[in-house]
């Protein structure tokens, strides 16, 4: 159990009510649970160290234990591969890439792109990082929706960092398509569940189809343009790296989707993490305003170099704090390639194992008052005596995102630039509740009132 604050009154951010008792199962699909991921969740999901359930024929297991997580995630990773059901969900957006493929095709891409995600490619990226929270200022004041500006601004991050500043990939269509993909994958879980085909059915569904093909259309279009004109980036060298590895049909297959992979996980987590530090620091205007200070002299200290994020510990804290109470993907999932045991709980060939950062991040048996935000869980004496698995905002294990380094980076420089000329404060009489079944957002946005200091 990580170690207490001896400040009593901290802020507790909201979240969704939690009922005495267990939900049922089928509410998971109608209501506000069917549209939130993180909504319905008992007390008792946040007490016990692991349950399981039966969705529609499928048995699901749950841990909550770090133990049995690292089980799952590292010691015997081998045999909890990404679900078939999830694959199929995940194929007409993402195809095979980096995050949906498993076995050999997973680990061929892994070194892949490896390379790029390296401490000193990272480091020359770091220009970019501050012209992209730069452009994002121009125009501040008054009240501005920051999800909508957090989205746009990683956006730009991924276009100039890794496909060579296409404008395609920031216009306000790439944006609407992008968010009505995302949606769409989330709405159709019911029909995967069930052995249906992906047929949209509904008009969040239909949208979501044409974002889904919006974005293979112009990712497809990208990356044959990258073909003819090669360029010194991400993208280029992927593209090379894959025509080196496999036929030139599937190196082709491979390129679209690992574009749609990195174009996605690499602006919208993101996006989400800085929207949910922007509203806990506007909650919080002393705490802000130290916030600021640091990021202040840090930027003084230089721009552009590697050290900016050593010279802004607190903001770290704050966001790791952040991503554990507002975890950017909060459930994922594995399923049991052979029986295994996890701990003392069985587990047969075809079970799926769900992980949940949402559930372990908040659990009432790993932190102290785990509802209540508290960035001192992040000092290097308390953070000695977390459970390498009780935090995985970035999942964990052979597994763990390979961007993970790429995105701490660009969110303590883009958020040090806004902080440091910016107060943001709440929008009076404008709640502000967890959502989403992909990805964890404020739900409609995030309004905020911006100032100059």
């Amino acid at each position: 159990m990580s170690t207490p604050t001896d400040a009593p009154l901290r802020y507790v951010p909201p979240h969704p009510p939690r009922p005495d008792g267990p939900v049922p199962v089928w509410r998971g699909f109608v209501g506000e649970r069917a549209r939130n991921a993180v909504f319905g969740w008992s007390k008792r999901a946040f007490e016990t160290s692991y349950f399981e359930r039966n969705v529609l024929g499928h048995r699901v297991h749950i841990p909550l234990d770090p133990a049995l997580v690292q089980h799952v995630m590292l010691d015997n990773a081998a045999n909890y591969q990404k679900p078939d059901l999830v694959k199929k969900l995940l194929h007409p957006t993402i195809g095979q890439g980096l995050l949906s493929s498993d076995g050999a095709l997973w680990r061929d891409q892994r070194r892949i792109v490896a390379a790029s995600f390296a401490p000193a490619a990272i480091d020359a990226l770091l220009p970019s990082f501050a012209r992209a929270a730069e452009a994002a200022m121009a125009g501040w004041g008054g009240t501005i929706d920051m999800a909508q500006i957090a989205t746009a601004t990683t956006m730009r991050v991924i276009s100039d960092a890794l496909f060579g500043g296409d404008p395609r990939l920031t216009s306000q269509a790439a944006i609407g398509h992008i968010a009505a993909a995302l949606e769409g994958v989330g709405g159709a879980r019911l029909q995967v569940l069930l052995g249906l085909p992906l047929v949209p059915v509904t008009a969040k569904g239909r949208r979501g189809k044409r974002g889904q093909i919006y974005l293979r259309e112009t990712l497809s279009a990208v990356v044959d343009d990258r073909r003819r004109r090669p360029g010194d980036d991400f993208l280029s060298h992927m593209i090379a790296a894959l025509d080196a590895r496999f036929a030139p049909a599937e190196a082709q297959a491979l390129a679209v989707d690992n574009a749609a992979t990195f174009y996605l996980a690499g602006h919208e987590t993101t996006a989400n993490a800085l929207t949910w530090t922007l509203f806990l620091l506007s909650e919080q205007p002393d705490l802000q305003q130290q916030v600021a200070a640091e990021a202040q002299r840090a930027l003084a200290a230089g721009v552009d170099d590697p050290g900016l994020g050593d010279r802004l510990p607190l903001l770290r804290r704050v966001l790791e704090e952040s991503m554990r109470l507002y975890p950017p993907v909060p459930r994922f999932d594995r399923q049991a390639m052979a029986d295994d045991r996890i701990g003392e709980h069985p587990i047969s060939k075809g079970d799926f194992v769900s992980i949940w950062p949402w559930l372990i991040h908040r659990h009432q048996r790993l932190w102290e008052d785990p509802d209540r935000f508290d960035e001192a869980r992040w000092q290097p004496d308390a953070r000695a005596a977390h459970h390498r698995f009780q935090y995985i905002p970035f999942g964990g294990g052979p597994r763990v995102c390979v961007g993970m380094r790429f995105a701490t980076a660009e969110m303590l420089s883009v958020l040090a630039h806004w902080l440091a000329r910016w107060r943001f404060s709440p929008l009076p009489g404008r709640a502000v509740r967890p959502s989403g079944m992909v990805t964890l957002r404020p739900a409609g946005g995030l309004p905020l009132v911006l100032s100059r200091r």
